[in-house]
C-alpha cells in the first residue's frame, strides 16, 4: 500500500473516533454547557435594550423608560386625644343649640334634641360607673368619713359630739377666752349669754372686754379695751369677737366674729385646738 494511502486511512479512523466520542457525551455535560450559555446576566441584556430604545432611538414615550416610583407608605394619623374629642362634642352641642334657636325648624330642633339626649345618656353611664366604683373601693368612698344617710349621719354626729365633749373637758387646763363686746352692739346682746353658757359648761375662764366702755349684764367684771385687739392682730371694728388664748404658747386663736350658736362655737374651738387642717375632710 502506498504511503499516502496509509496516512489517509489513519485520518479517516481518527475522525470516526472523534465523532463517536461526541455522540456519547453525557446529558449532564450538555445541560451544563447549555446552562452556561443561558446564564448571561439578564440585567445586562435589559440594560442594553433600555439603552437602545430609550437613549439611541428615544422611544421612551412608548416603552416607559422612566420607571414609576413605588408609592410611599403614609404614616397613620395619630388618634385624637380624649380631651379633643370631648371639646369636639361640646362644640357640636353648642352649634346645634345655636342653630336650633336661630333657625327653629323641626329638623334643627330634632337634631339638637337627639344629640343632647345622646350626651345625657353618656353622662348617666359615667355617673353609674362612678357610683359602682365607689361602692367597690372603700378608699374612694367619702361617705365612710362623712355619712350622708340619715342613720349613718346620726351615728357619726353622736360619735363626733362625744369626741368634742372629751376635748372640751380638758380645754380649761391650757386655754382661756377673750370676749370683745360693745354696749351699743345689738348682736352682742345675743352672743353674750351664749359665750357665758359655753364657758360655764366647760369651766373656761373668760375675760370680757368692752370696746366702747359700756357695761354688760352678763359679764359684770368686764374691762375696757386698751388696744388689745390690735396687739392680737384682730379686726378692730367688728363686735362681738371671740378669741381663744393659748397659755402654753402665748398666742391668740381667733374663733370668729358675729353671732354663733353654742354648738357652732364649741365645734370651732374643738377643730382649732384638736384637728389639723385637712384631717377632718
Amino acid at each position: 500500500m502506498p504511503a499516502h494511502a496509509s496516512k489517509a486511512a489513519w485520518r479517516l479512523l481518527a475522525a470516526c473516533v472523534i465523532a463517536n466520542a461526541a455522540c456519547f457525551l453525557s446529558p449532564a455535560t450538555a445541560q451544563t454547557t447549555t446552562t452556561q450559555t443561558d446564564a448571561l446576566p439578564r440585567a445586562e441584556t435589559s440594560e442594553r435594550q433600555d439603552s437602545f430604545y430609550c437613549e439611541e432611538r428615544r422611544l421612551g414615550y412608548w416603552f416607559y423608560c422612566t420607571r414609576p416610583k413605588p408609592p410611599e407608605q403614609q404614616a397613620p394619623a395619630p388618634a385624637a386625644s380624649a380631651t379633643s374629642q370631648l371639646d369636639a362634642i361640646t362644640a357640636t352641642l353648642r352649634e346645634l343649640k345655636a342653630k336650633a334657636i336661630l333657625e327653629p325648624t323641626p329638623a334643627n330642633v330634632t337634631a339638637y334634641i337627639r344629640f343632647q339626649r345622646a350626651q345625657l345618656d353618656r353622662a348617666s353611664l359615667f355617673s353609674d360607673v362612678w357610683q359602682r366604683a365607689i361602692w367597690q373601693d372603700p378608699e374612694l368612698d367619702y361617705t365612710l368619713q362623712r355619712p350622708v344617710s340619715t342613720l349613718g349621719k346620726r351615728q357619726w354626729q353622736d360619735a363626733r359630739s362625744a369626741e368634742r365633749n372629751a376635748a372640751m373637758a380638758q380645754l380649761s387646763e391650757r386655754y382661756g377666752l377673750f370676749y370683745f363686746f360693745a354696749q351699743s352692739c345689738g348682736a352682742c346682746e345675743v352672743m353674750s349669754p351664749i359665750v357665758q353658757s359655753v364657758a360655764s359648761t366647760w369651766h373656761i375662764a373668760v375675760r370680757a372686754i368692752s370696746t366702747d366702755g359700756g357695761p354688760s349684764r352678763h359679764f359684770p367684771n368686764y374691762t375696757v379695751e386698751t388696744n388689745q385687739r390690735s396687739r392680737m392682730g384682730l379686726e378692730p371694728k367688728i363686735t362681738p369677737a371671740v378669741v381663744l388664748w393659748d397659755a402654753l404658747t402665748g398666742r391668740p386663736i381667733p374663733i370668729g366674729y358675729g353671732v354663733m350658736s353654742a354648738d357652732e362655737l364649741q365645734d370651732r374651738i374643738y377643730l382649732l385646738t384638736s384637728k389639723e387642717a385637712g384631717r377632718d375632710y
